[in-house]
């Protein structure tokens, strides 16, 4: 195997079409899909909660994480595989990501508008339902249109893209730490444009005239299952991302009551933390998720890489436990910050490498994919339970930690990708 052959089949399909331009399309859909996603999971959603249900709310956060995870997890295999099957003039993506777009700008409102616990719960599973017709069709570009020697390049783009959202929509929504609502109406606006950037910056070719599926019943039982033949990789990948995800979701989706309940800050000091830290997380994972995929391309290697970095971000997770300092949350930035663009940017490729069909790759990216929506139920379900039990943050730091180191070991088997 060639350094730049990073999966078992060489690659006999045409170089990317306008490079730059999908490149930037991948790179702006990313940061304008998740960056809602995170104000509201991260920021926005714990202060609302706060107002509505100041004692119940850390079960209120794991009761939204499962709902809202649930419907992903479910909306994006789906949709992905619908995406696969769609023949249009604009291509199988274009009008999934467009109806996405609009659906979750709408949710977001309507959460907004929201002022009970169940009506948040509604709503905010409405908005993963939508969020995730953006999300599957977006990550399947890389597959269709980036030859497999390409991939950690393009994989890094789109990851720098979403770190870029993650910790940009943080800085932003952290001003919002007292009024909410406000920031709802923000990010509200920012979600609509998901979809349309990506349609304009890099159409797709019209599909018409690609073979069409029946409809029977045994193409759609094939359409939805899950990969069984040519997919040991496949499943090793989906355990690793989950060990990432839980791991990192164990910490992050509790950030302002860490911040106010453990660390002892006020609402509003904590605000200004959460910003400093997105802050660092924006500079450390965008530089490191830049150049860790065209290193991997290069190199030819993807496993030793994300297992590094989630190693990484597991030392930066023990810190607190150890420290209940705000100096010790910056610490963890830092470390998750560097951990996570890396990851985020070579893992992707990990992923698209050992895909068992490139006919199913928007569905099979959505099964992958339900390692994220699947540690995002499981993170802070694990954190409400420790909180339950000790009554205090500091284990849940020790178990993401083991959570992670865990994950990593599980990336060790694969043998399809160096």
């Amino acid at each position: 195997m060639t350094k730049t052959a990073v999966g078992a089949d060489a690659d006999l399909r045409p170089r990317v079409h306008r490079p730059v331009r999908l490149g930037l399309a991948l790179a702006l859909g990313a940061a304008l899909w998740i960056g809602p996603f995170m104000a509201f999971n991260a920021v926005l959603l714990p202060a609302r909660i706060e107002q509505i249900d100041p004692t119940g709310k850390v079960g209120v956060i794991a009761l939204l994480a499962i709902a809202g995870s649930v419907v992903a997890m479910l909306s994006n295999i789906l949709f992905g595989a619908l995406s696969d099957i769609t023949r249009s003039r604009f291509g199988r993506r274009t009008p999934w990501l467009l109806i996405g777009s609009l659906g979750a700008s709408a949710s977001l409102i309507a959460v907004m508008n929201a002022d009970t616990v169940p009506l948040i719960v509604l709503t905010w599973c409405a908005f993963q339902l939508f969020l995730n017709i953006v999300a599957s069709p977006l990550l399947a570009i890389i597959a269709d249109r980036v030859p497999a020697h390409a991939r950690g390049t393009y994989s890094a783009v789109y990851g720098v893209g979403s770190l870029v959202g993650i910790t940009g929509a943080q800085i932003v929504a952290a001003g919002f730490v007292t009024a909410p609502e406000q920031g709802m109406i923000v990010f509200a606006v920012v979600m609509v444009l998901a979809g349309p950037v990506v349609i304009l910056l890099a159409p797709e070719r019209s599909n018409r005239d690609e073979p069409r599926q029946r409809l029977s019943g045994r193409a759609l039982v094939s359409t939805f299952a899950f990969p069984l033949r040519n997919a040991r990789d496949f499943y090793f990948a989906l355990g690793g991302k989950f060990g990432f995800m839980l791991g990192t979701y164990t910490i992050a989706g509790y950030q302002l009551y860490i911040l106010t309940d453990y660390i002892g800050v006020s609402t509003a000091e904590a605000g200004g933390v959460i910003a400093g830290m997105a802050a660092i997380q924006l500079v450390t994972s965008a530089v490191f998720g830049a150049i860790s995929g065209p290193i991997s391309d290069k190199l030819g290697r993807r496993k030793a890489i994300v297992i590094a970095a989630m190693l990484l971000v597991a030392v930066g997770s023990v810190l607190p436990f150890f420290v209940a300092e705000v100096w010790a949350m910056y610490a963890y930035a830092i470390l998750a910050g560097v951990g996570m663009g890396v990851f985020i940017s070579v893992d992707q490729a990990l992923n698209t490498d050992v895909l068992p069909s490139e006919e199913n790759s928007a569905k099979d990216l959505g099964i992958l994919n339900m390692a994220n929506t699947g540690g995002q139920i499981a993170g802070p379900v694990v954190t409400s339970a420790i909180v339950a039990g000790t009554g205090t943050f500091g284990p849940a730091f020790i178990v993401a930690a083991a959570i992670l180191v865990g994950g990593a070991g599980l990336i060790l088997p694969i043998k399809k990708v160096r």
